[in-house]
């Protein structure tokens, strides 16, 4: 029998330091929860800010997500980067030195970053007897296989394990697109 893994598909969204939360919604602002996400203690907020490139180009509306972070860092698709020019490398969540600068707006204010503009890697969250059940570790890189009316193998896909995960399958709204995959959605894994 096929383990299947959950899939979460991803839109553009921004995680932010607390400096730089406060400078965009004002001094002593804290995130308002809207909606859990798959991994504990993860959500989306209310909160939205305005992302400009380098180039001038508006990304409107996108979404925090909390709790607040060290640093602040704007994940996108590719194709949101290719549409408003932005230099956004593909990286794990969190590897931000040398990806690209934006220019963020909020509602009190604007933030300047040098760098933290990404296209975030496919992975996997594992807990850690999921990660036992499936013989993947963490930092392995591995494919899965996807079903139905658009199938096929995902390549590259890391595998990121902690007693702090949860099961899910981390993909952008392009791999989404391309396989016509929903949040909810379940995939094979492929060694």
């Amino acid at each position: 029998m096929k383990m299947k893994i959950p899939v979460g598909i991803s839109g553009r969204h921004a995680h932010l330091s607390q400096e730089h939360l406060e400078i965009l919604f004002g001094k002593g602002h804290e995130l308002t929860p809207m909606k859990e996400l798959s991994q504990p203690g993860q959500y989306a907020s209310e909160e939205k800010i305005d992302v400009v490139s380098p180039a001038g180009k508006v990304i409107e509306g996108v979404r925090i997500l909390g709790p607040v972070r060290k640093n602040t860092q704007i994940e996108l698709s590719f194709s949101d980067a290719r549409r408003a020019k932005f230099d956004a490398p593909v990286r794990s969540s969190g590897d931000i030195k040398g990806s690209g600068a934006a220019k963020l707006v909020g509602p009190k204010g604007t933030v300047e970053i040098s760098e933290g503009v990404i296209v975030a890697d496919r992975h996997i969250h594992f807990s850690l007897e999921e990660a036992k059940e499936f013989g993947v570790k963490d930092g392995d890189v591995v494919s899965i296989k996807v079903g139905g009316v658009k199938p096929g193998i995902l390549g590259n896909v890391l595998c990121r394990v902690s007693d702090k995960f949860r099961l899910d399958c981390h993909l952008d709204t392009d791999d989404g697109s391309a396989f016509l995959l929903n949040t909810g959605d379940t995939v094979e894994l492929v060694k």
